[in-house]
């Protein structure tokens, strides 16, 4: 096998369509390093494992000596992206923005390497703030009505009654022109930015430059078995997950997921992941030992061997032998309610979420199972939290 077959073979792996492919090899054939767009708009960030999985390819192509672009659309995400969408978005505001480009930049460096050989950051507002409105309008003249309207989306809205802001129409193409911006070789994406993407190649071309290779990405149903993973149905493994929540919630996992996962996000050998489908399959102790061999695999990638070796141990502690954790985080709190307890020891998560553990009774104090999200509570000294089947918290109240 080729070193250019052996990266596409890799890319592969996880990956539902690209177009461009015989463009892409001949691209890495070169010996060029490629430049590889990520653009992101700065909505509140809370990458997951599914988000990874792009992350993940560039971070390869990335150790063989490609450029990612990382592209913060601050321009765009004044207009809001459409895709998926029944309504216009709310505009985030400007310090809103710069908020969640800053913590983008924190969660996507977990995976991505940032030295500034292999990573560049840009943001769309260096062209669109200096592009007068005859530039622009040249700009819109190159596509048609009814190339916006094959966007499954719109017509969607149209059939429904629902308004199209004029705005919104103009997202696609703006995002497109990011690429001709870019000097973009390959973007690797969800597949309801494909439409988006195809038409940054159909830029590209039109403006004289080669037209990028466009790749998306495999997508999982959530740990849940359903829909695919997504903060508000809280059925994702988040990349700031700790360790245990991330080993927890894979163990989580119904048997039927064990080899999707497994293949998706993992490097383990395919004669592996196809071992550990048939073992979840027979279900009882052979899924379960299936789990731990996939958790440790998700934990290493992420956190190293040691941590993955000692989660696993841990875990096997607490649910086959029916032990309480010794490490136990250390939350400093003052007194306060029950759902101000939590949000101290789980920031990341709502309090949406947080109510919906205490209502499910899935909350304790010491042992006490609690049921009201506002009952005042007053440490007096050290209290251990249970919050969910896997996530223990030590409450010590300030000295």
């Amino acid at each position: 096998m080729t070193e250019v077959s052996a990266v596409l073979e890799r890319l592969r792996r996880t990956t539902d369509t690209i177009v461009g492919e015989t463009d892409l090899a001949e691209r890495l054939a070169s010996g060029r390093p490629l430049r590889i767009k990520y653009g992101v708009d700065c909505t509140a960030p809370d990458l997951h494992l599914g988000h990874a999985v792009n992350l993940w390819m560039m971070r390869h192509l990335q150790d063989l000596g490609h450029q990612v672009v990382f592209l913060l659309g601050d321009l765009t995400t004044r207009i809001g992206d459409p895709t998926g969408r029944s309504e216009t978005r709310p505009v985030l505001t400007p310090e809103e923005i710069e908020t969640n480009a800053a913590s983008f930049l924190v969660q996507v460096s977990l995976v991505l390497r940032t030295e500034p050989e292999v990573f560049e950051v840009r943001r769309n507002s260096e062209w669109y703030d200096a592009m007068d409105v005859a530039t622009l309008l040249g700009l819109f003249s190159q596509v048609t009505h009814a190339q916006l309207m094959a966007r499954d989306m719109f017509r969607e809205r149209v059939a429904a009654g629902r308004e199209i802001a004029l705005h919104e129409l103009t997202y696609p193409v703006l995002q497109a022109y990011d690429s001709f911006a870019t000097n973009s070789d390959l973007t690797i994406v969800g597949s309801d930015q494909l439409f988006n993407e195809q038409l940054g190649r159909h830029f590209q071309q039109r403006l004289g430059a080669a037209p990028q290779v466009v790749i998306t990405s495999t997508i999982t149903p959530g740990i849940d078995g359903g829909a695919k993973q997504s903060k508000s149905l809280y059925n994702y493994i988040g990349l700031t997950d700790s360790p245990r929540d991330k080993f927890g919630k894979v163990m989580s996992l119904p048997d039927s997921l064990v080899q999707t996962y497994a293949h998706v996000y993992t490097e383990l050998p395919i004669d592996v992941v196809a071992g550990l489908g048939e073992a979840a399959t027979q279900g009882g102790p052979p899924a379960r030992d299936a789990k731990l061999r996939l958790a440790s695999a998700i934990v290493t990638r992420y956190h190293g061997a040691n941590t993955a070796k000692a989660e696993r141990e841990t875990f096997i502690q607490l649910f086959s032998e029916g032990s309480r954790p010794t490490d136990l985080p250390e939350v400093i709190v003052s007194s306060a309610t029950v759902l101000e307890l939590l949000l101290a020891a789980r920031p990341s998560d709502s309090r949406s979420e947080l109510r919906r553990l205490i209502g499910q009774g899935a909350v304790s104090l010491d042992g006490r199972k609690i049921s009201d999200p506002d009952e005042p509570i007053t440490l007096t000294g050290p209290t251990t939290l249970r919050s969910g089947r896997r996530i223990w918290h030590r409450l010590v109240p300030p000295a």
